[in-house]
């Protein structure tokens, strides 16, 4: 199976959003990303439209080549944006306007039945719909329960405990994870934090098939241009 590596090209809008103007343009950044080897593109459109704009989505979905994956709160408001733009798949995530980044996973086992609500309506309009959860056996499940196509695991704990040098037990929790989404008929995605290195152990884990990835690679990009930053991201996942 060939991993797949998908592009978020969220940081590219904040850069832009610092000045409220049109550089850089997060649509151009798709393009060259999908040149480089990128799969997919993620944007994430959020409540306060701190970065992706409604319109940036709208331009997405009419000139990417590869497929859009958009990342989006289980709100009346994102799911009458997406059942109308059709992305290739929604990722459902949680959301809080305090928070600099995502924090963590849904909670799932709390939420089960809205989101299944939430899950059937994007189904219905012919979207392939993601879960981003903790690695916990619980939370799996209740995406299974929920009827998601696919869970992707956060990987935010697991990417702090490589910086300090003891990462065994939040990897170990992500092997598990990712091999019981499998068994119970789930695709399993991972994605938050991951970088050139820490990547590495997770491409061991052969359940997981997709890597949505963004901050590193468009930090990275500052340094040496977001094709080769792309290039090389992709070249590890595809080899993997």
């Amino acid at each position: 199976m060939r991993r797949k590596l998908g592009v978020n090209i969220d940081h590219v809008a904040t850069v832009r959003q610092a000045r409220r103007g049109i550089a850089p343009d997060p649509v151009a950044a798709a393009g060259i990303a999908e040149m480089n080897g990128a799969d997919g593109i993620t944007v994430h459109l959020r409540e306060d439209r701190r970065h992706i704009q409604d319109r940036d989505v709208e331009i997405l979905q009419q000139v990417v080549q590869t497929r859009i994956n958009l990342e989006m709160a289980a709100t009346e408001e994102m799911v009458e944006i997406a059942t109308r733009l059709l992305p290739f798949s929604s990722t459902l995530v949680p959301e809080k306007r305090e928070e600099v980044t995502t924090e963590g996973g849904l909670d799932v086992l709390s939420q089960r039945e809205p989101l299944h609500e939430t899950v059937f309506r994007l189904q219905e309009a012919g979207i392939f719909v993601s879960l981003f959860i903790d690695p916990d056996l619980g939370q799996v499940r209740a995406a299974k329960q929920a009827g998601a196509d696919a869970v992707e695991i956060h990987t935010g704990s697991y990417c702090n405990a490589f910086r300090a040098g003891r990462f065994g037990r939040e990897f170990e929790k992500i092997r598990v994870a990712a091999a019981h989404g499998r068994n119970i008929g789930l695709r399993v995605f991972a994605g938050h934090g991951l970088d050139l290195r820490n990547i590495v152990p997770i491409l061991s884990l052969p359940e997981i098939e997709e890597f949505n990835i963004g901050h590193s690679i468009i930090a990275r990009a500052v340094f040496v241009g977001l094709g080769q930053a792309v290039r090389e991201m992709a070249d590890l996942v595809h080899s993997a």
